[in-house]
């Protein structure tokens, strides 16, 4: 696995499934294939993508260290980076479609809604790690600095589930909030345990 890991297709192909979704999103809008709410399934997909990519950034060490697939690690910047990416989008796609791209509506809004208050300061603690992921940034903080900077992605997605589970929570639909924050759960639960287990 690891000689496919390293072979040189590995990240054009990686980058062209990553960008499937957004394609598969705008394909429906110009079709008109997204339902009777073609706005809300926009905001929903590129939020819901936005998780599944966090949850493949902080699969990455795991896997890596469970299957001996050390070549996953030069994949975890572009996975992270498309986390952002479609947290970005998710963003946008509130602000246009939500908010028709009024400044002031946007700024008065965030504050009055937990759910998107709490995603917006997720979106602005992925900034600085998106901004740092290059070799350059690692080289000038450190690479003790630029670690104890990129832990910061642990409350990114505590943030995360918890904008999902208010966003949901007018609706009382908790099915897929229970599953990611499973999924992530489990994820950040091995990291504390690798971190403070005795002998580690």
């Amino acid at each position: 696995m690891n000689r496919w890991l390293l072979h040189p297709a590995c990240k054009p192909l990686l980058f062209g499934l990553a960008l499937g979704p957004l394609a598969w999103l705008v394909a429906g809008a110009v079709n008109d294939t997204l339902g009777a709410n073609p706005a809300e399934a926009l905001i929903r997909g590129t939020g819901d993508w936005t998780l599944r990519f966090l949850c493949l950034t902080l699969a990455v060490t795991p896997l890596r260290q469970w299957t001996g697939w050390t070549a996953l690690l030069r994949l975890r910047r572009m996975i992270g980076l498309f986390t952002f990416f479609y947290g970005v989008l998710h963003f946008l796609c509130y602000a246009w479609l939500d908010m028709g791209l009024d400044f002031g509506d946007i700024v008065r809004d965030i504050p009055k809604r937990p759910f998107v208050l709490v995603g917006s300061v997720a979106l602005l603690g992925m900034l600085p790690l998106a901004a740092t992921s290059f070799d350059r940034a690692i080289r000038a903080l450190g690479g003790a600095r630029w670690r104890a900077l990129h832990r910061a992605i642990y409350g990114v997605a505590v943030l995360a589930i918890l904008h999902f589970f208010w966003m949901r929570a007018g609706k009382n639909d908790f099915g897929e909030v229970a599953i990611y924050a499973a999924v992530l759960g489990g994820l950040l639960g091995w990291r504390l345990w690798r971190r403070f287990a005795p002998g580690k």
